[in-house]
């Protein structure tokens, strides 16, 4: 393919290890109320149950509205992501115009449906007022190495999104080789995505330093290469700000400070909203 001819890199084990421990040091850094608000503001505030109901996702979005008056010296988050059932209360109920509304689509979380299936999902999932999709590429078509039909998927779902932003998600936990983490990111990028992002969530392999590196050094080539910025999304396994602060440690490192805002650098962890307004304040916050 064109896009892999253009982008060619290889990584080894040693040169990945050693650029997650710069950024390991650097991150120890970084631990600062002004990086810890930071991280707060870009994350995708993400509700994906099983036993998700309208009224609780009503509830959720009121809780954002609420969040300013309650804490007006705080940022907002980023996003309030949910399934495309619920986009259309999202809309209904959201009032502070500085959030944007996401939509997992596209057969999330395993992607295993028809393509028309997909492209009418997204549709619908904008006519109704979704902002930002996030679409996860067919792993097993990727892992065969079919990544004509990856290219293809994602360009067509991207038609799909219109003038909405479209993140895809790579599933890096079922990608065991790097260099094939590069590919699925170029190709990616390649074919219209807005952000790449490490996971669903729903793996037992959620985000990782290493892959996170290798996307950022993708998405790095490839704005050298076009001059289109694409933002980066780490998801799953975000457990604390340590955690978080590691890969703005490596966005802040490998590509530079114009990444470091809620345009092109999400965190997917909702878990983490309270631990990190609790850090922020030094008060023990439980508010999500």
């Amino acid at each position: 393919m064109k896009t892999l001819q253009t982008f060619q890199r290889t990584f080894t084990d040693g040169e990945i290890s050693s650029e997650v421990a710069k950024a390991l040091k650097l991150s120890c850094d970084m631990h600062t109320i002004e990086n810890l608000r930071l991280l707060y503001s870009t994350i995708d505030l993400t509700s994906l149950n099983t036993d998700d109901t309208y009224a609780k996702i009503e509830n959720l979005t009121q809780k954002v509205n609420d969040f300013s008056s309650k804490y007006p010296e705080l940022p907002q988050v980023a996003a309030i992501c949910v399934y495309p059932n619920f986009v259309q209360t999202v809309r209904k109920t959201l009032t502070d115009d500085r959030v944007n509304l996401a939509s997992v689509a596209t057969g999330f979380p395993s992607a295993q449906t028809f393509l028309e299936i997909k492209t009418q999902e997204t549709r619908l999932c904008v006519q109704r007022g979704a902002d930002e999709v996030d679409m996860v590429i067919s792993v097993g078509e990727f892992l065969g190495k079919d990544y004509a039909y990856i290219f293809h998927e994602v360009k067509k779902i991207k038609k799909a999104t219109g003038d909405a932003h479209l993140k895809v998600i790579l599933e890096t936990g079922s990608i065991k080789d790097f260099n094939e983490i590069y590919k699925a990111s170029v190709l990616s990028m390649d074919a219209g995505a807005d952000f790449i992002k490490t996971s669903t969530g729903k793996e037992k392999i959620g985000a990782t330093p290493e892959a996170v590196y290798v996307m950022a050094t993708a998405i790095k080539d490839y704005f050298e290469k076009t001059g289109r910025k694409v933002g980066l999304k780490p998801a799953g396994g975000i457990k604390s700000s340590s955690d978080a602060l590691v890969y703005l440690a490596i966005i802040k490192r490998i590509i530079g400070d114009d990444w470091l805002n809620k345009e092109l650098f999400r965190l997917g962890t909702s878990s983490l909203a309270n631990k990190l307004l609790t850090e922020i304040t030094g008060s023990n916050i439980n508010y999500y």
